[in-house]
């Protein structure tokens, strides 16, 4: 659990990022001798995201190695040559590694609507989530309505593009299929608790 990681607006503007935390893995894959520096160099200078700035390529570099960091040789090879299913599961793993307020929303509102058979994620569910992470956080409680509204949109959004929800309007949770061999090796490494939340409990 990433109890250590501060509560950050970050997933606001680096959103699940699958297609690009893979361009990112295969670029640290033929370039195991570089730094995080010179890797995040080489993806603005060739403009690896295909993206319109230099500023923009940074912010995804940065995000996509700060999460790649979370991924053993295993997984990296999942991500690279698995299934596009089993790449996303992945994908999602590594935000939920490194971003607590994904984390913690994904265990107390997505996993806890899904135990109790209520699959639809609606507005609500998020007004409570972050009313009560601003009543535990300074931090989340000096965040502004937008914020809150910006978060929303993009964790749905995100959901989406997982396959962790059927659409952006009607948000129905979607369990998703995980490939045994991912399952295993999620609890070998000791982090069943992330397996958990993407399985709706194990």
């Amino acid at each position: 659990m990433p109890k250590q990681l501060k509560y950050s607006t970050r997933i606001k503007s680096t959103p699940f990022l699958y297609l690009e935390l893979k361009k990112m893995a295969k670029l640290k894959i033929n370039n195991s001798d570089m730094t995080d520096k010179e890797l995040k160099q080489q993806a603005v200078e060739k403009n690896l995201f295909q993206v319109n700035t230099d500023s923009r390529s940074k912010t995804i570099a940065a995000a996509t190695i700060r999460r790649m960091k979370v991924l053993d040789d295993y997984l990296l090879d999942r991500l690279l040559n698995g299934t596009i299913e089993t790449g996303k599961q992945i994908a999602i793993y590594s935000i939920l590694k490194t971003n607590r307020l994904f984390y913690e929303f994904m265990k107390e509102v997505y996993l806890e609507k899904y135990i109790l058979k209520d699959p639809y994620l609606e507005d609500k569910d998020f007004n409570i989530f972050f009313q009560n992470k601003a009543e535990q956080s300074e931090r989340v409680a000096g965040w502004s309505d937008y914020t809150y509204y910006k978060l929303k949109q993009v964790i749905i959004r995100v959901l989406f593009e997982a396959g962790l929800i059927k659409d952006q309007k009607e948000r129905e949770i979607v369990k998703p299929i995980i490939n045994q061999e991912l399952a295993y090796h999620l609890e070998d490494i000791g982090d069943k608790n992330y397996l958990e939340v993407l399985l709706g409990g194990v």
